[in-house]
């Protein structure tokens, strides 16, 4: 290893420098964030990211990104410059356009890693319009239950019906509204 080191240019060694320490510092954040250790406070920070949010950590101008850039910067410059045997500035420029184009591939995975999330709160609002049925007795006056699903989930909710006719458990019901205190209305469907 200490003879590849001593066999490289001036150039070659700041490559290497780059990829080495951008590769480091890259894995040591990588384990950091996927171990739920990672925190603006802690490490420093990103250079946008006031908050300690986690979707900004591969936001382009955050040390994750950085480091990433420079990491790819140095493989694939030492690569051109070293293997190809190209001029540095042609090396320069690969190199520069490989760490771009990971820190956008980078930023496409977190992108679409964010849009998986889900904020999981029921709204009850989503309930109008819903079918479902009796589960104990709604009678005209009083609060009953039915179930209802409610944004892929049955739940069961107090209910109350504005007819004349006592809603008996196991009738289809619908959801017409709800009230003030978050009691379904509901009407035979």
């Amino acid at each position: 290893m200490l003879a590849f080191y001593q066999s490289l240019t001036g150039m070659e060694k700041f490559y290497a420098a780059c990829a080495l320490l951008g590769g480091l510092l890259f894995l040591f954040r990588t384990v950091l964030l996927f171990t739920g250790l990672d925190d603006a406070d802690d490490v420093g920070g990103d250079l946008d990211d006031a908050g300690g949010d986690s979707n900004a950590s591969f936001s382009i101008l955050s040390l994750q990104t950085l480091t990433a850039f420079f990491m790819m910067f140095g493989l694939v410059a030492l690569a051109l410059a070293k293997q190809a045997g190209l001029a540095h500035a042609w090396a320069v420029l690969g190199g520069a356009l490989a760490g771009l184009f990971t820190v956008w591939v980078i930023g496409r995975i977190f992108t679409g890693m964010k849009k998986l999330q889900s904020d999981g709160t029921m709204r009850i609002a989503n309930a109008v319009g819903q079918e479902g049925e009796v589960y104990l007795t709604v009678t005209p006056g009083k609060t009953g239950q039915v179930r209802v699903a409610v944004q892929g989930q049955l739940r069961i909710f107090d209910a109350s019906t504005e007819g004349d006719a006592a809603l008996p458990t196991g009738e289809r019901i619908r959801v017409v509204r709800i009230s003030g205190s978050n009691v379904l209305i509901v009407e035979k469907a």
